[in-house]
């Protein structure tokens, strides 16, 4: 055996067992540097190396490997063809092919068994390496993972060499022209490389690139470029060696005869796991693990090779190979998901996708116990996140055994388990990586490896029942998504990256792009797209989809705000000549008097409104007046909207579509165009406007004495806000005088407004304390509140919002006439009114974290929303951090609260389930702010039928029961749209303001990472163990559900010993906010003692 092939053999095993991410054409370059030293004929090898590429002139490899897939004890290909198969060289791929037309004439003189036996005298090759040996190529230029095999042949390149010499002319003649057809075939394709770090093609097919499992979700990745190298035509001939020149001279009838053993046999178990499922060229990722029932037809027709080595020929290939393959398993049909929700064996719900691990997914289970897990992209069978779906439970042999120190059902381990089993997966295949083969190797990690799940509780696990979509039936998600585009050569498309990695990768057609994307790509690498998807193959995990806008660029507020909108489907577009119609045009309006006449005027009494400072739209007014008797007579009024939105009209339809007005932290996107919203509606001061009233006959106690309903026009004398409200509550002795006020309207006095708001204060205070009595439940979640430029709309400062005095006097009464409301329209239309309700929270969640603040310290009463309520406010202590400890307790509780949700009384039959949970009332609904809620327009308008002040209301109770779904999805969007804008936001000023230092109080503690809320700001950050500077280790122990992370930090200096911290529930830790760039930012873990970071 030649020295030289002995140093190719030396570098392959050193490859395979010590390094695989160094497989590459460098250590290739470098192996044949080493090698031209020994060979026999030096400028002969040089010149092997030097020529370029040779077009391929064989039948499709990919046909051809599996045609030869499954003949037995066929020679391996050594380790050294699996190097040259990245290399483009024409001279030396000539031998290679020489190579293999003698070992095929060998072969055939000796049969297929004797082969093995020669080879392995020149050159023994390991088993281990035998293992990896590729042996197929998914095209001429390219070749993927997916055709690494386990196979058994074994060869040698020491024949090969010798025959070097020895070319005819015919055959150098071949060379020639086969080096122009490879000069004709153009560059090599290049693969784009995603923000994560996963290197995408954009087909169904791929390469991996290995990454490091430390960094893969933790850390802002690192673009890197990557080539895919083509490979020669006789390098693919080699590639099968000679059981495939045996497998092409076979007769037809052996060659079905094999072809029908391919079928029946089943695949190898340990396959799988090493190739980390990719799979055979052409085919989607999943496939190969998700056989759907109806694809057994087509999986039983015989497979043909290509007649023709033409790229049209390939492709189509390529498209009828995919064509017989599912990624998805098929939907049920609406009458078999009828049938078996009917039967009990289907569930319905609400899909929710982890936004920390995109793979996992839940919906609620119907038992109000731990919610049922879907594993996987293939278990959503292309759902998004808040669709409404139908799943299958799964046996339960595949369900998920978890540990409950996570609270959507995966722990930091078991994400830590799968990067590690990806990371093993990677060594297995080399380059770069398909998002595909991501993908489907997180869908590899199987449930059913946890441990028994009778074993699991006893050890404080969950068994969680799995499940599986079998039938979309609202498609909620908007399909809309921010993302970037990147440019994938010699495609017809692109591919649409998403910021939210909830959303699968996208295929842009290039026709959609921008008109000089293909020539520019870099400029559009920073520009953030919005892109809708229309439509998701069952064949594909990439969805098809267009470019709806380009925003600009990412990490800027304007762009990034209005991705956001798009995502959640807020409209924010002007307001059509058809709805702006439809408004008043006798500009400035005035109230008929006609309309005046069928009112009660209380345009004289002393009515004033108490808002932030800066709200426009003001939808509701107090008034309170003494009376002779000691009672008081207490008003609530409330823009009377129904008035100018009448039903059907072109108004009222975008008004129901909207919904809602969505409130961000420098603009609002409001319900009814602003004409409405800022002027004609709303109660502006020292101007008649149109309302509808609820007035009490109170004792000073709160205790109701009389109640009226009706519609009113009334004049507001002053603008208050909560701030100037509480100084009037702070001082009840003091004289204000007018100047300390807004403008008081000249019929009413200062000290007339300011003893109306105590009296207001005095029975507000009596309201709050009996409905507390009598068993609600407060649960407050402190809001960030910024201060803006006001040339540049950019944060200045922030705080935290109080609730103050003036706050909850408001807050009092509005619950008041929402449940007067809620009473009056349901007893008047059963079956019509729209109300709100609070289901009970779920009562295995909640009795775990009675458990956990038992271990705590904290005994807390779960039996009722008083009980839990009466025990919160007896938890907090009276020292410096209760209100920490208050937020903490606080968030632990929230968790397993459900929302509460508009419904029709008509549709919801039974009136327990109407009860509000928190306000520990039967019935309640939104009356008080008609401007922004369109739920609240519904209730005023049958309210006024009520009274016969008004049309009868036209919907029936299903349409109703629609628009209420309708503002619960719209009012759901429009809260985490206004969380999302504050986020930005604040990102911003940590950006420009930070980094910023703070106390943080733990708040919840998984096995390698911790949360806190920053209580400077009131927000909450996941810091991770592994990423925290100059820490030594760290240790996880759990007792019952307490968790606990002890962390070791390096000593600062040889004499100062380890300084150990112990990180548990209520722990206090200093903290620094820092920008990540853009608008992100993290929190960072500072030393005990208060060091540097």
């Amino acid at each position: 055996m030649p020295i030289w092939a002995v140093l190719v053999f030396f570098l392959h095993g050193y490859i395979n067992e010590d390094e695989p991410s160094l497989y590459n054409n460098l250590l290739f370059l470098n192996c044949c540097t080493h090698c031209v030293t020994f060979c026999p004929d030096k400028a002969l090898f040089r010149d092997c190396l030097m020529d370029s590429p040779q077009k391929p002139k064989t039948a499709n490899p990919k046909q051809e490997a599996k045609r030869c897939q499954n003949l037995p004890s066929t020679p391996q290909k050594n380790a050294y063809a699996r190097l040259l198969s990245q290399h483009h060289n024409s001279k030396f791929s000539l031998y290679l092919e020489e190579y293999a037309k003698q070992s095929s004439s060998q072969t055939k003189g000796n049969g297929s068994n004797s082969a093995p036996g020669a080879y392995n005298d020149r050159l023994n090759i390991p088993q281990h390496a035998m293992d990896q040996v590729l042996t197929d190529f998914s095209d001429s230029s390219d070749f993927s993972p997916s055709s690494l095999k386990n196979k058994s042949e074994e060869s040698s390149l020491s024949l090969y060499m010798e025959k070097i010499n020895t070319r005819s002319p015919q055959q150098e003649v071949e060379r020639k022209q086969g080096v122009s057809e490879r000069q004709q075939r153009g560059p090599r394709r290049d693969t784009a490389t995603s923000q994560d770090g996963d290197i995408e093609s954009g087909e169904e097919f791929g390469v991996p690139k290995p990454s490091s499992s430390k960094k893969h979700q933790k850390q802002p990745r690192k673009k890197e470029g990557s080539h895919r190298n083509a490979a020669p035509r006789e390098l693919e001939s080699f590639a099968g060696s000679s059981p495939r020149l045996v497998k092409a001279s076979t007769s037809a009838p052996e060659q079905e005869k094999t072809k029908s053993k391919k079928k029946v046999q089943p695949k190898h178990p340990e396959e799988d796991k090493s190739r980390g499922g990719v799979l055979n060229s052409g085919a989607d990722p999943q496939t190969s693990r998700h056989k759907a029932s109806h694809n057994k037809d087509a999986k039983s027709q015989p497979h043909t090779a290509s007649q023709t080595n033409s790229p049209a020929g390939k492709r189509k290939n390529k498209v009828d190979q995919k064509s017989k393959k599912q990624v998805f398993e098929s939907y049920m049909t609406a009458e078999e998901v009828s049938r078996g929700l009917e039967r009990g064996e289907l569930y319905q719900g609400q899909l929710r996708i982890n936004p920390k691990k995109f793979t996992d997914a839940f919906i609620p289970s119907h038992d109000d116990t731990h919610d049922i897990y879907l594993e996987g992209i293939a278990a959503r069978n292309r759902a998004l996140n808040g669709d409404i779906v139908v799943v299958q439970i799964l046996p339960p042999e595949q369900w998920k055994v978890r540990s409950d120190t996570d609270t959507e059902g995966v722990s930091e381990s078991e994400i830590q388990k799968d990067h590690k089993r990806m990371a093993a997966q990677k060594n297995v295949v080399h380059h770069s990586c398909a998002t595909d083969e991501v993908v489907n190797r997180f869908q590899k990690i199987s449930l059913s490896d946890a441990e028994d799940p009778s074993t699991s509780r006893a050890n404080g696990e969950i068994t969680q029942k799995t499940a599986k979509v079998v039938y979309i039936i609202e498609k909620k998600h908007s399909r809309a998504v921010t993302g970037f585009l990147k440019f994938l050569p010699e495609k017809p498309f692109a591919l649409f990256s998403p910021m939210d990695h909830r959303v699968p990768r996208i295929n842009i057609p290039l026709t959609n792009c921008p008109a000089d994307f293909s020539l520019h790509p870099s400029s559009y690498a920073k520009v953030l797209f919005v892109c809708r998807i229309i439509d998701w193959p069952a064949d594909s995990n990439f969805a098809l989809g267009e470019l709806a806008k380009s925003l600009g660029e990412a990490g800027e507020i304007q762009p990034e705000t209005e991705g956001i909108l798009m995502e959640y489907d807020v409209d924010f577009s002007e307001f059509s000549d058809e709805v702006l119609g439809c408004l008043p045009t006798n500009l400035p309006w005035s109230i008929p008097p006609e309309e005046i006449r069928k009112r009660r005027d209380l345009r004289r009494e002393c009515i004033f409104t108490i808002d932030p400072a800066s709200a426009r739209d003001l939808d509701d007014a107090l008034s309170c007046k003494q009376l002779p008797d000691g009672n008081f007579e207490v008003g609530v009024h409330i823009a009377d909207v129904s008035y100018f939105v009448e039903e059907g009209n072109a108004l009222d339809a975008i008004a129901s579509q909207r919904a809602t007005s969505v409130y961000l932290v420098h603009m609002v996107i409001p319900m009814l165009p602003r004409l409405l919203c800022e002027e004609l509606c709303s109660l502006n001061p020292h101007t008649d406007r149109l309302t509808f009233s609820v007035i009490w006959k109170m004792s000073p106690d709160g205790k109701i004495l009389d109640e009226w309903f009706g519609r009113s026009v009334i004049c507001s004398c002053v603008k208050l806000s909560y701030d100037q409200a509480q100084s009037l509550i702070e001082a009840p002795e003091k004289i204000f005088s007018a100047e300390e006020l807004p403008t008081v309207d000249p019929l009413h006095t200062v000290d007339e407004i300011h003893q109306a708001i105590l009296n207001l204060h005095a029975i507000a205070q009596n309201l709050r304390a009996q409905r507390f009595i009598n068993g609600a439940l407060k649960l407050n979640q402190p809001k960030l509140c910024f201060t803006l430029n006001k040339e540049t709309m950019m944060p200045q400062g922030c705080s935290t919002d109080e609730h103050k005095d003036s706050n909850e006097l408001v807050e009092e009464f509005m619950l008041l006439a929402n449940m007067a409301t809620a009473n009056h329209v349901y007893q008047s239309f059963p079956d019509l009114a729209l109300l709100r309700c609070h289901p009970p929270p779920k009562t295995k969640l909640m009795e775990e974290v009675k458990e956990l603040c038992t271990q705590l310290g904290f005994d807390i009463d779960i039996s009722s929303a008083g009980a839990l309520n009466k025990s919160l406010n007896t938890l907090y202590g009276d020292d410096e951090f209760h209100a920490a400890r208050r937020d903490v307790l606080t968030n632990l509780c929230s968790r397993p609260m459900k929302i509460a949700l508009y419904f029709c009384a008509g549709i919801l039959k039974d009136t327990e389930l109407f009860k509000h949970y928190a306000l520990n009332v039967p019935f309640y609904t939104h009356f008080t702010s008609p401007i922004r809620r369109h739920a609240d327009i519904i209730v005023h308008r049958l309210l006024a039928s009520s009274l016969n002040c008004g049309p009868h209301l036209s919907l029936s109770a299903v349409e109703v029961g629609k628009q209420a779904s309708l503002c619960n999805d719209k009012k759901t969007a429009a809260k985490k749209v206004s969380e999302l804008s504050t986020d930005l936001f604040f990102g911003m000023f940590v950006k420009e303001c930070g980094p910023l230092d703070s106390m943080a109080i733990v708040m919840g503690v998984l096995d390698k990472a911790f949360d806190v809320i920053v209580w400077k700001f009131r927000v909450q950050k996941r810091i991770y163990c592994k990423f925290i500077a100059g820490l030594s280790s760290f240790h996880h122990r759990k007792v019952g559900k307490k968790s606990e992370l002890r962390l070791v930090w390096k000593p600062k200096d040889q004499e100062s010993p380890p300084i150990e911290q112990t990180i548990s529930y209520f722990s206090l830790v200093e903290v620094q906010l820092k920008s990540d760039g853009g608008l992100k930012y993290s929190a960072v873990l500072k030393r005990p003692e208060g060091g540097e970071p």
